[in-house]
């Protein structure tokens, strides 16, 4: 079984981009297609690990990233994105709070 590393609602920093962010999701192992795959994930990471769904600051996107490519983010900053206050009720240090409104 596979384990991940962070979880949802954890700021996050991408190691090679270092764009920040916040966690929405995650699946135990690469879930969309090859040709995203190919296309998008340039450094080729390993598809048997855990993938994340990101909402990246400062812009509206969101992103799909490797475990591998991930560090945790303790900088206590929040996230400016126009989703983070329809997905979280509220921020304690560097994790964010998942609305109990969600079904």
């Amino acid at each position: 079984m596979v384990e991940a590393k962070f979880s949802i609602g954890q700021l996050i920093t991408h190691s090679l981009y270092g764009y920040r962010g916040v966690i929405i999701d995650a699946d135990p192992c690469f879930t969309l297609s090859d040709s995203w795959y190919d296309k998008m994930a340039t450094s080729k990471p390993a598809k048997n690990q855990p993938w994340y769904h990101i909402l990246v600051n400062n812009s509206s996107i969101q992103t799909y990233v490797s475990e591998s490519s991930l560090e945790a983010d303790f900088s206590e900053q929040e996230i400016q994105h126009p989703m983070v206050d329809l997905l979280f009720s509220g921020k304690s240090a560097s994790q964010y709070k998942l609305s109990e409104n969600l079904n």
